[in-house]
């Protein structure tokens, strides 16, 4: 599960921080961090993330605040709250912010992932229920197969089709090689060929040629991401 997971920490105490940080990727978990509540907002708004991790009392902006805002504007991404603060009517006051989950400092590691990656899971359900996918102006149905840019139909071959799919799914994030093999040609080995890059080009021709903005990109070294500009 921890393979492509990316989180935000928001968190003002720096050495508190910098041991997460270090541990989640240490576990595989690609973490941003932000230490106030300002630019930890503007980040949780501009971004896609399967989970963030947000301290209560921050500078600029509190944490209830920015969880607040952000069910308000319609982000539902799942929220676990960490602060000093422990007592019941503290960790109700959190929940019904909008907050999915609540930790009382102080707290084990192993606890905090552990939420973390159940959190995580609940979002991919989320995603898996989804019959329709969007990126800007790209549309793809899962129920008709049917995929649109701008009202217009584009025809895939089946493996096109799934690995658009897979891609729209995570979109926003990096997609690795190995995710790709797993998950769109069932392989759990490296065939040591270049059937994905052949793949990626076509698809990449099929849902960008003759429109203005790209929105597929290689990420050097990493995999691939599909994300609109902007």
């Amino acid at each position: 599960m921890t393979d492509g997971m990316k989180i935000l920490i928001i968190e003002d105490d720096r050495e508190a921080s910098d041991y997460l940080i270090k541990a989640f990727r240490e576990a595989g978990i690609v973490a941003d961090h932000a230490r106030d509540g300002e630019t930890g907002h503007h980040l949780a708004m501009e971004n896609d993330y399967d989970v963030l991790v947000i301290d209560r009392m921050l500078p600029k902006r509190d944490g209830l605040s920015i969880v607040s805002d952000m069910r308000a504007r319609g982000n539902d991404t799942p929220v676990l709250i960490l602060s000093a603060l422990g007592q019941v009517d503290d960790r109700v006051t959190g929940l019904r912010a909008g907050g999915d989950d609540y930790l009382p400092k102080p707290y084990a590691f192993s606890e905090l992932h552990a939420r973390v990656e159940v959190l995580a899971r609940r979002k991919s359900g989320q995603r898996e229920s989804e019959t329709l996918y969007r990126v800007g102006d790209l549309e793809l149905d899962r129920l008709s197969h049917e995929v649109r840019r701008a009202g217009r139909e584009i025809t895939l071959q089946p493996r096109e089709f799934r690995l658009l799919e897979y891609l729209m799914r995570n979109a926003g994030q990096v997609v690795t090689r190995t995710m790709l093999l797993e998950h769109v040609w069932d392989y759990h080995f490296d065939p040591q060929t270049n059937v994905i890059d052949v793949h990626i080009s076509r698809l990449r021709g099929k849902i960008e040629k003759d429109f203005d903005r790209p929105l597929l990109r290689t990420v050097r070294g990493a995999g691939y991401m599909i994300k609109a500009e902007g």
